[in-house]
């Protein structure tokens, strides 16, 4: 994820999850941005792991008032999805993280000119910069909008 929070004990910026490294803080970050990003494929985690990572995240993220979260899952390389991408859309779809997540979006939908994308951007327009960056239309991410 990249870093966008920042240490409200030493003003440093730092991650959302685990402790600062500067100050060895555990309150909770402040964010700069509505919107943050976690990629489930470092590591080459299994299924289980990067639902866990995800489930880490997506808790983080309503602690510190993130409305979105972009959950890079990578398409997979057998051209039907890759497993990790399978397991994060069945958890969704089966409301695994209803408490949490009102909406969600796969990423191929997210396509720029669509009715769906103009939407979402209108409602959301910070998703704007996110999705061009990593490319509109990507079958490897999906957005999940937080509830609150």
């Amino acid at each position: 994820m990249a870093i966008s929070f920042v240490c409200p004990t030493c003003g440093n910026p730092r991650a959302m999850l685990g402790d600062c490294p500067f100050c060895e803080s555990q309150e909770v970050p402040s964010a700069n941005t509505d919107t943050a990003i976690v990629n489930l494929e470092i590591g080459g985690p299994t299924r289980e792991e990067a639902l866990d990572t995800l489930t880490h995240h997506i808790r983080a993220a309503a602690d510190v008032q993130i409305r979105a979260l972009i959950v890079i899952h990578g398409y997979g390389s057998s051209g039907q999805g890759g497993g990790i991408r399978h397991t994060v859309r069945e958890a969704l779809e089966n409301n695994f993280f209803s408490d949490r997540v009102d909406e969600y979006y796969h990423g191929e939908d997210l396509v720029h000119r669509s009715e769906l994308y103009q939407t979402l951007i209108k409602r959301r327009p910070t998703l704007k910069q996110h999705l061009k960056q990593l490319k509109e239309g990507n079958a490897g991410m999906t957005l999940l909008i937080m509830r609150h």
